[in-house]
């Protein structure tokens, strides 16, 4: 029987968000200044005076990086494990449209037309958030878009 390819996908994007988001047990703020627990959690739920545990920090971006994987799954049905894993982590990190939003995306529209390799290649552009009005370049993300995309071209 083979494996499910979201569970495939869920292990090899996992493996790009621990290294690339750390583990803060604590509340932080993102570069952007988003509230942040974990591996790189956001939203409501954070409590702010909570040390998160590491089994709760391992829910968490297991709940969330499903999520992400789902997202793309839904969105792009069929792509290879590898692939769904790298736009997965993408989704998880920067949102949807990356993957998803066809006017907004380049590689979203890639991948709709199912051009994997133009799809992967365009991972690297995601790599800027915005920081006091101003889009630049971060080099974390310019390291985890790499990553992402030699695991996205390694599925074709």
């Amino acid at each position: 029987m083979a494996a499910n390819p979201r569970v495939i996908a869920l292990a090899l994007a996992t493996a790009i968000a621990v290294p690339a988001e750390g583990l803060r047990q604590k509340w932080y703020a993102d570069p952007v200044g988003l509230p942040t627990v974990c591996f790189g959690h956001t939203g409501p739920d954070i409590v702010n005076t909570k040390t998160y545990s590491l089994d709760e920090c391992k829910a968490l971006l297991n709940k969330d990086m499903l999520h992400a994987i789902n997202i793309v799954d839904n969105c792009v049905p069929g792509l290879p494990p590898q692939m769904l894993a790298a736009f997965g982590d993408a989704v998880f990190n920067a949102g949807p449209t990356i993957a998803c939003n066809q006017s907004k995306s380049t590689a979203a529209r890639y991948l709709a037309a199912r051009d994997y390799r133009a799809a992967c290649n365009e991972l690297p552009r995601w790599d800027k958030a915005r920081l006091a009005g101003v889009l630049v370049a971060l080099p974390g993300l310019t390291k985890r878009r790499e990553a992402e995309k030699q695991l996205c071209l390694s599925g074709l």
